[in-house]
C-alpha cells in the first residue's frame, strides 16, 4: 500500500494506524485559542462523512455557518492538513476536532475507503513526493548549482560587516565597564535596542539576539551587576572567537561561527531510525516564531532538534504529535551538535512503546558540563531523567532521585538534586508535573543548564502515557 508520503505500507497496517490520544493532537495546535476551538470540534455532532484508511489518511465533512460543509483532510504521515475553512492557521480547529473525533470515537470514524475529494488531495501529495524523490530535487540541490564564486563574495563580505560589527560592539562594552554597570539601570532598555539594531545592520543576528537580552537584566531582580557582567562576559568571549576564527580548532571556529549567527547546513549522511517526538514548543520574538522540536533515535541513542520559523501571528508549518513515533531520516547540521533536519517518514506515527533512556541527575550535570566544553555560550542541553520525584525547595522547587545519591547538592532527605529554573515555576506544566507524580517517581524530558531544569514531557511509574508538561 502506497503512503502519502511516497513510501509503502507494511502489511501490519492493514488493520489501520494506531489511533492518537487526545494530548498528542492537542499539542500540535498552533496556540491555545485553536486548542480550545478545536476541543469543542472534538465531538460527532457537526461531522459527517467521517473515515480513515490504512495509509494514515483521515477525513470528514464539518457542519459550519455556511451552506456547505468544510472539507477536512489529514495526513498523519506528515502529519499534513488541508481544509476547505478559511483559516490561515495550520492545522485548523477543524483539523484538531476531526483528530480528536478520530482518537476517541472508532464507529463514528471508521476504516473505510477514501472518498474523492480527500483522495484528490493525498493523491497529489503521494505524487509529489514520489517525483521529489526520484529526481532528488531539493533545497541541497539548488544550492549546489548556484554560481560558487558569487556565493564566495557574498559570505566576504557579510563575514566583513559582521567583523565590523563586533569590532564596535567591543568597544561599546569597553565603554559600559569603565562607566560601570549601575549606569546600565539609569539609561533603559533603549540603549540596548539601539546596539541590537547595529548588529542586525552588521548581519549578525547572533550578536543582535544576545544584546537584546542584556536590556531585561537590570530589572531582574537582586544580584542582576553579577548577571549583567556573566552576560557581557559571554558577549566579549563571542566577539573575540569571531575576531580570532583562525587561531581556533575548527570544530570550535564552526561553533562560534554560528553563535554569531551564519546559519550552518544538514550535512554528513541522513540517519534513519525510529525517532521518538519527545518535545515541542514554540518562542517568539515578535518579528518570529521559532518552533522547536525534540527527538530521540531509538536505535541510535542521539537526541536530535528540528527548528521551524514562522512569520509573526503565523505559527510554523512543522509539527510533530508529542508522544509518538516515527520511522524516518535524520540529517545533523554537524558532529556534536543537535539541530538537524528532517527527511524522508517512511511511514505514520507509531504509540512510543517506552520513553528514551536517561540516568539520575548526577548525569544530567555531566552531559551539559561536557556539551559547555565544545560550546561555551550553551545555555541548556537536552536531557532525560530516570527515577525522579519533584519536591518543593522554599520557594521553588526541585527533581530529587529517588535512589539517593551525593553527586550533586542533596535535598534534606539526602537525594542529589535538579533545582527547576525560573523561568519553569510559573508555567502548568509544573503542576502536571507535580500531579502526575503525585509522590512517586516519573521519568522526566528536559533542557538542563546554569538556570536550572525547564521539564518539558513526563511519564509516570508505569510508562502508561507521555505527558507534555509545555
Amino acid at each position: 500500500m502506497l503512503l502519502s508520503n511516497g513510501g509503502t505500507a507494511p502489511a501490519s497496517m492493514d488493520q489501520g494506524v494506531a489511533r492518537w490520544a487526545a494530548e498528542q493532537v492537542l499539542s500540535l495546535a498552533p496556540d491555545a485559542a485553536s486548542r480550545k476551538a478545536g476541543s469543542k470540534l472534538g465531538a460527532a455532532g457537526p461531522w459527517s462523512g467521517a473515515g480513515c484508511d490504512a495509509s494514515g489518511a483521515v477525513w470528514g465533512l464539518c457542519k459550519g455557518s455556511g451552506s456547505k460543509p468544510y472539507q477536512t483532510v489529514v495526513d498523519t504521515t506528515g502529519p499534513a492538513y488541508k481544509c476547505s475553512c478559511p483559516s490561515r492557521k495550520f492545522p485548523c480547529k477543524h483539523a484538531l476536532g476531526l483528530l480528536l473525533l478520530w482518537a476517541c470515537d472508532e464507529q463514528t470514524v471508521p476504516l473505510c475507503e477514501v472518498p474523492e475529494w480527500a483522495d484528490e488531495w493525498l493523491s497529489g501529495r503521494r505524487s509529489r513526493a514520489a517525483a521529489k524523490e526520484q529526481t532528488g530535487t531539493g533545497s541541497g540541490a539548488a544550492k549546489s548549482t548556484a554560481d560558487p564564486e558569487a556565493a564566495r563574495r557574498r559570505a566576504e563580505r557579510r563575514a566583513e560587516r559582521i567583523t565590523a560589527g563586533a569590532t564596535e560592539l567591543e568597544q561599546r562594552l569597553a565603554d559600559l565597564l569603565r562607566g560601570g554597570l549601575a549606569a546600565t539601570e539609569r539609561s533603559g532598555y533603549g540603549l540596548w535596542e539601539e546596539t541590537a539594531a547595529r548588529m542586525v545592520d552588521a548581519q549578525a543576528p547572533g550578536l543582535a539576539a544576545r544584546v537584546r537580552e542584556l536590556g531585561a537584566i537590570p530589572g531582574s531582580g537582586p544580584g542582576w551587576p553579577v548577571r549583567l557582567l556573566e552576560e557581557c562576559s559571554l558577549i566579549h568571549l563571542l566577539d573575540s572567537a569571531w575576531l580570532r576564527l583562525e587561531r581556533l580548532p575548527e570544530p570550535l571556529a564552526a561553533t562560534g561561527r554560528n553563535r554569531v549567527g551564519l546559519s550552518s547546513a544538514a550535512e554528513g549522511p541522513a540517519v534513519r531510525d525510529q525517532w521518538l517526538v519527545l518535545a515541542q514548543y514554540d518562542s517568539a520574538d515578535g518579528k518570529l516564531t521559532t518552533r522547536r522540536v525534540w527527538l530521540h533515535g531509538r536505535e541510535s541513542g542521539r537526541t536530535a532538534l528540528l527548528l521551524s520559523f514562522g512569520a509573526a501571528g503565523r505559527p510554523p508549518q512543522l509539527a510533530l504529535p508529542v508522544g509518538l513515533m516515527i520511522d524516518a531520516e535524520v540529517t545533523s547540521h554537524g558532529a556534536g551538535r543537535p539541530r538537524a533536519e528532517l527527511g524522508t517518514q517512511f511511514g505514520p506515527p507509531a504509540t512510543i512503546d517506552a520513553p528514551p533512556s536517561g540516568g539520575p541527575c548526577a548525569s544530567a550535570a555531566d552531559a551539559y558540563g561536557q556539551a559547555l566544553r565544545d560550546d561555551p555560550w550553551l545555555d541548556s542541553w537536552p536531557v532525560t531523567l530516570t527515577r525522579v520525584i519533584p519536591v518543593p525547595d522554599g520557594t521553588g522547587w526541585q527533581l530529587v532521585d529517588a535512589d539517593g545519591g551525593a553527586a550533586l547538592p542533596v535535598d534534606a532527605d539526602g537525594g542529589a538534586a535538579l533545582p527547576v529554573a525560573a523561568a519553569a515555576l510559573t508555567r502548568p506544566g509544573l503542576w502536571k508535573l507535580v500531579a502526575l507524580a503525585g509522590g512517586r517517581p516519573v521519568t522526566v524530558f528536559g533542557e538542563f543548564g546554569h538556570r536550572g531544569l525547564v521539564p518539558l514531557t513526563a511519564w509516570p511509574e508505569d510508562m502508561s502515557e507521555t505527558v507534555p508538561l509545555i
